[in-house]
């Protein structure tokens, strides 16, 4: 059995879903890995009026580096309340968001103090809307290499495009303004997708040769 080994995401992007169904015998979560700053772990991109918003989960620092299961959040500001408000701005329109807003907008009330208790949540949410039935494992320790896993701890990165992977474009409220974004929140395709998001997954989302 090949599993695969993924980092705990923030309403991952899209491209963290192809890899999972394309590869669903067993996923593995990571929990013991040094948080990273400014990525995918505690922030996630959607598609705003102006362009690409990115929504970020403010963090405890506490001056040294430590496992993301010990990472607390930081509730100085009503961050959640920002990033809600911010979904509903952009995607009020979208043929989608009335049907899914009772279910996501919970997860704003929602006052965990670690925040992969918070994405696991959102993240389980997500699977459940999208009707994914995944046999998902957490990590217990740290290791560099796992045998027979997938290893895509570093495949995401928000400051760079999946450049191996090509997108079929579906509508977004804003592409009058300012075109196709690809590889959003998965947030973003299922606002505007609805019951057709994992059909898109499956068979619009391509490796380029």
């Amino acid at each position: 059995m090949i599993a695969t080994l993924v980092p705990l995401l923030y309403f991952p992007p899209i491209s963290f879903y192809r890899y999972l169904l394309q590869n669903n015998e067993e996923v593995l979560i990571e929990k013991h890995e040094h948080f990273i700053k400014q990525t995918f772990r505690n922030r996630c991109s959607i598609y705003g009026a102006n362009g690409k918003l990115n929504l970020s989960i403010p963090t405890v620092h506490e001056g040294k580096k430590a496992p993301i299961r010990d990472i607390k959040i930081n509730y100085d500001q009503n961050w959640q309340k920002i990033h809600w408000k911010s979904i509903e701005s952009a995607y009020r329109s979208s043929p989608y968001f009335e049907f899914y807003e009772d279910q996501i907008r919970p997860l704003f009330n929602i006052k965990e103090t670690y925040l992969c208790d918070f994405t696991s949540k959102a993240l389980h949410k997500v699977n459940e809307i999208l009707g994914i039935d995944l046999n998902i494992k957490y990590t217990s320790e740290y290791k560099a290499e796992y045998r027979n896993t997938l290893d895509l701890r570093n495949q995401f990165n928000s400051k760079k495009e999946s450049s191996n992977l090509h997108f079929k474009e579906y509508h977004q409220v804003f592409e009058d303004k300012t075109g196709f974004m690809k590889d959003l929140s998965i947030i973003d395709l299922l606002f505007n997708e609805g019951p057709g998001s994992i059909n898109y997954i499956n068979e619009s989302i391509h490796a380029i040769k």
